[in-house]
């Protein structure tokens, strides 16, 4: 498995189903605290967590941070962790669930459509610039893997956001056309053909098909080619894994996936703009080629944080330490 062991969370010892390390099990007066929230989102029901610091006072104005949590991922998984240790730096944080997936409404379940992510986000600072005690002027944003693609889209126009930060950002665009590491440059046209016809069969009431989902075995799970979905797997699957998380997606998804990019029209971003990743990750590519395209904004970092893989930076307490140990001064000078 990985080099560096994870315990199993155990989604049903906790209240709250979060599934990370040091996760809230209970609200108490004087500490960081968790709210269940429902919204709705353009008739979807959207349920989402927001935490909020400790002595929390309704009454004072706090800046506040919505967290995009990773492709097939939920709230209640590294989404939350990072949420709730923002929260622990004195901000108001929202983690929600992508509408169709996890435990937001929406059919076909498990829809992966960037305009869907993208409107998630708008909708989740729609919801926090609204909950007591949040300065609407003083919002920030925070993507993790899939979610930090979706994050550069929406923080292009909607400016709200008035900071954005990725961790170990996922081009869901690129990779779902071109392959992971431009592996799949070959089938593109195939592949199109194939989610053309999963949409026509699905519109014609026939059976939903999925792709990205695999029940796999640790030998077949550790043959895999890349860090990001070897770990990937142990992670969703094995040490974290929550009944609302998922790897799969409707295969007609990929019409909107593969002509989607998440660095289009980037240069739109004039906010301040962190990106983090780890220096061993198999997919920092796409990190430096988004910080490259940036050109919008000369406010920009690329913070590598040493000998971490993708998925490490989700749950590796010395790197989570990292990342938070750049997002608190660049939130508290940004916002």
């Amino acid at each position: 498995m990985t080099t560096t062991t994870a315990l199993a969370a155990d989604y049903r010892k906790n209240p709250f189903t979060l599934v990370y390390e040091g996760a809230i099990t209970k609200n108490e007066s004087g500490k960081v605290n968790i709210h269940p929230v429902n919204y709705d989102l353009n008739g979807l029901k959207i349920v989402a967590n927001v935490y909020t610091p400790t002595d929390y006072d309704p009454k004072k104005k706090y800046a506040a941070v919505v967290v995009a949590h990773p492709n097939g991922g939920v709230k209640e998984q590294t989404a939350g962790l990072h949420a709730q240790r923002l929260a622990e730096l004195g901000y108001i944080t929202i983690a929600m669930d992508a509408a169709y997936q996890g435990g937001s409404g929406g059919e076909p379940r498990s829809t992966d459509k960037p305009q869907f992510r993208i409107e998630d986000i708008h909708g989740a600072a729609d919801f926090i610039t609204r909950y007591p005690g949040v300065d609407p002027a003083r919002l920030g944003l925070l993507g993790i893997c899939g979610g930090g693609g979706y994050a550069l889209s929406a923080a292009k126009s909607d400016r709200r956001f008035k900071a954005v930060a990725t961790l170990s950002m996922f081009n869901s665009g690129r990779v779902r056309r071109n392959g992971y590491q431009d592996s799949q440059l070959d089938t593109i046209q195939q592949r199109l053909q194939q989610a053309s016809e999963a949409r026509a069969q699905e519109k014609a009431g026939g059976k939903v098909l999925y792709s990205g989902d695999a029940d796999m075995t640790d030998a077949q799970i550790a043959a895999l080619p890349f860090d990001l979905y070897r770990q990937g797997y142990e992670y969703y699957w094995r040490t974290h894994a929550h009944p609302g998380s998922t790897f799969k997606y409707t295969t007609s998804s990929l019409l909107d996936l593969m002509r989607w990019d998440a660095t289009d029209q980037i240069e739109l971003i004039n906010q301040p703009l962190l990106m983090i990743a780890g220096s061993k990750a198999d997919s920092l590519y796409m990190t430096e080629d988004a910080l490259q395209k940036a050109t919008g904004t000369k406010d920009k970092e690329l913070f590598r944080i040493e000998g971490a893989t993708h998925i490490e930076t989700y749950w590796v307490p010395e790197y989570v330490d990292a990342t938070l140990g750049k997002l608190k001064p660049f939130y508290a000078r940004t916002l």
